[in-house]
C-alpha cells in the first residue's frame, strides 16, 4: 500500500469516526432535551387528568420552528419537548451535510454531487413540501 492510500484511508476513518461522533452526539442531545422538557411538563401537569373526549391539536405557535423556539425562551414543557425532536431530526441531515463537506475534501465530485441531491431531498421533504 502506498502512501497516498494510507493518508485516503485515513481520512476516511477519521470521517466515519467523525459521523459517528455527529450521530451519537445529536441523539444524546435530543434525548436529553425531550426528558428535561418531559419532567418540566410532568411537574407542571404530572396532576391533571386528561380529556380525551375532546381532541385539541397542536397550538400555532408549536407548529413551525420559529414559534417553538420562541415558546423555549419562556419554559414552555411541550416546547422543549419539541425542540428535542427538532434536533433529532437534524441530526441526520447534519450527518449528510457533513458527507457532503468530506466527500469533497476528498474530491469525489461523484459522491458530492449524489449526496448533495439526497441532502436536497431531505431539506425539500422538511420545508418545501408544505408549499405544494
Amino acid at each position: 500500500m502506498d502512501s497516498g492510500q494510507a493518508g485516503q484511508n485515513s481520512a476516511d476513518y477519521q470521517a466515519e469516526q467523525t459521523i459517528g461522533i455527529l450521530l451519537r452526539t445529536g441523539v444524546i442531545l435530543a434525548a436529553a432535551i425531550v426528558v428535561a422538557g418531559g419532567i418540566l411538563f410532568l411537574w407542571r401537569y404530572g396532576n391533571t387528568v386528561p380529556q380525551y373526549r375532546v381532541f385539541r391539536g397542536e397550538p400555532p405557535e408549536f407548529t413551525h420552528v420559529g414559534g417553538i423556539l420562541d415558546q423555549v425562551g419562556g419554559w414552555h414543557s411541550r416546547a422543549i419537548i419539541q425542540l428535542g425532536l427538532l434536533v433529532l431530526i437534524a441530526t441526520p441531515v447534519a450527518r449528510v451535510a457533513f458527507s457532503v463537506w468530506a466527500f469533497a475534501r476528498e474530491r469525489d465530485w461523484v459522491y458530492v454531487v449524489v449526496t448533495l441531491i439526497v441532502l436536497g431531498l431531505l431539506l425539500f421533504s422538511l420545508f418545501g413540501a408544505r408549499s405544494l
